[in-house]
This record gives structure tokens, C-alpha cells and sequence, in this order.
């Protein structure tokens, strides 16, 4: 890929995962927590959210690796004693995010095949696939049960106490694991995500009518 796909890749990681952490806000504060909204997290300024690691680094490092293409944000502030539900309302803030990237690829697939542009080839093509399959990146990577990671809120939700204070400590220094498992194991994740975005994909083209 050149360097014009390059930005055009970034560029959909951060509206991605703008509106990853925008659904985190919006339905954190549904079920009663404004933290986010007081401190100016729930906007569309793409300024508020970057994360140098999470949504540049990353994705730069996987471009390289040839792997397929996830990042993040950086985190919406959320307090969980003001929500209503406590650790199931965490768990569904948490799902929210990751739900956003799901309902974004399945949106811009149905676009991409009902108006033909998955198969007209040219940069219409190209941009509406990369949509698609970041979007799934992100769904598939931030439900992974492992802290800071959205879906290690949902295991936090069912585990026992002492499993909770386990995952509580890791969550200062998570991301930094994270890091570097993507390092040490980045080929076997990108085979776990690649297993994983062909089975969605077979369930999309399911949806429209495909084999």
C-alpha cells in the first residue's frame, strides 16, 4: 500500500474508534453517569480522543506487519458507582463500544454490496472494505476478556471478588501488556482475527442473500 491507503486507513481507525468511545459516553450516561459529558468526552473532536498509542502507533505497526487493522482512544471516563446496575451497567457501557463497530460494518457492508461498490473496484472499493474490516478489527480485538480490553468488563461483571481485584490491579498496566502480547504473538492474533472476521463475513453475506 502507499502512502495516500495509509492515511486513508488511519483516518477510518480514528472516526472508528471516535465512535467507539462516543457510544462508552453516551451510554454511560443513559444509565446515570455524567463523568464523561463534565470533562467534554461526549464530542465528535477527534482532538479529545487520540491516543498516540492506541490510535496511531498501533495500527502503524500492524500496517507493517501486513496483519489485519485494530486500534483504540483514548478511554471515556466512566464511574461506575453512578450507574445504574453498577458492574452489569459497566459491562454494558463496555459492550457499547464494540457494538458501535459492529453495527458500523454491517451498515457500510449492506452500502458496499447493495450499491455494487465491493465490486467496482477503484478507491470506493477499497475505502468501503477497509471500513468494513477495521470496524470488525475492532469489535473482534475489544472483546477480548482481558484488561483494560471492553470485554474483560463483562467478565468482571460475573466473576467472584477475589477474580475482580485481580483484573482491578491489572487494569494500570494492562495496555502496556496488551502491547506486548500484540508484539510477541501478533501472527497467531492476526489468525485468531482473521478466523474470526471471515465467520462474521459469511454471516453478513448470509444476511444479503449471499452463499
Amino acid at each position: 500500500m502507499d502512502f495516500g491507503h495509509l492515511l486513508i486507513i488511519l483516518a477510518i481507525v480514528l472516526v472508528s474508534t471516535v465512535l467507539h468511545e462516543l457510544a462508552h459516553g453516551g451510554v454511560a450516561y443513559l444509565l446515570g453517569d455524567t463523568t464523561a459529558k463534565e470533562e467534554g468526552r461526549l464530542s465528535l473532536n477527534p482532538l479529545k480522543h487520540i491516543d498516540p498509542v492506541m490510535s496511531i502507533f498501533i495500527p502503524l505497526m500492524l500496517f507493517a506487519m501486513h496483519g489485519p487493522i485494530f486500534g483504540g482512544a483514548k478511554p471515556v471516563p466512566v464511574n461506575s458507582q453512578n450507574l445504574k446496575g453498577k458492574e452489569w451497567g459497566m459491562a454494558l457501557v463496555a459492550l457499547a463500544g464494540p457494538f458501535t463497530n459492529f453495527l458500523l460494518a454491517l451498515i457500510f457492508y449492506m452500502i458496499g454490496h447493495f450499491t455494487g461498490m465491493f465490486y467496482n473496484g477503484g478507491l470506493a472499493s477499497y475505502v468501503m472494505s477497509e471500513i468494513v474490516l477495521i470496524n470488525l478489527g475492532l469489535f473482534i480485538f475489544n472483546l477480548i476478556p482481558f484488561p483494560p480490553l471492553d470485554g474483560s468488563r463483562v467478565l468482571y461483571a460475573i466473576a467472584p471478588d477475589g477474580a475482580r481485584k485481580v483484573m482491578v490491579s491489572m487494569e494500570t498496566y494492562g495496555i502496556f501488556i496488551v502491547l506486548i502480547l500484540v508484539w510477541m504473538f501478533g501472527s497467531a492474533l492476526s489468525q485468531y482475527m482473521v478466523w474470526a472476521m471471515e465467520g462474521i463475513l459469511n454471516f453478513f453475506a448470509f444476511l444479503v442473500g449471499g452463499v
